[in-house]
């Protein structure tokens, strides 16, 4: 028998008695992150149909790394408008740093739930 054969433009090894594909997934360097797992999850949860399409193009972790960049992004993007819109400077956080850090942890929740509802679907 054959150590290596090529079918319909995949090629396959002999392991054992039995031919396997020879598949070699991309290289992927970025990592997926916060909102890349979620995603992932989510996924799994509510669409398998893709979710399995994309595990066997090999494209799920350049997928989840897209997503979790597109959600870092728009959410420093949306907590910049809030700090704007609501006042919330440097000075302030020079002058009252408590009060600077509960704003600013308001509008990170209030953002991260945009970012979630909008990219990441849960």
């Amino acid at each position: 028998m054959k150590e290596r054969i090529k079918k319909s433009g995949i090629d396959y090894v002999l392991v054992g008695d039995y031919y396997i594909p020879d598949l070699k997934l991309p290289e992927e360097k970025r990592s997926i992150g916060k909102y890349g797992r979620m995603h992932r999850e989510y996924l799994k949860e509510n669409h398998p149909v893709l979710f399995n399409d994309l595990v066997l193009s090999c494209q799920l972790w350049t997928y989840l790394a897209d997503i979790n960049g597109q959600a870092q992004d728009r959410l420093k993007i949306i907590i910049s408008q809030m700090q704007k819109a609501e006042s919330v400077t440097e000075e302030m956080k020079e002058n009252n740093q408590w009060e600077w850090i509960q704003r600013m942890n308001s509008i990170f929740n209030r953002a991260e739930e945009i970012v979630l509802s909008e990219l990441i679907n849960l």
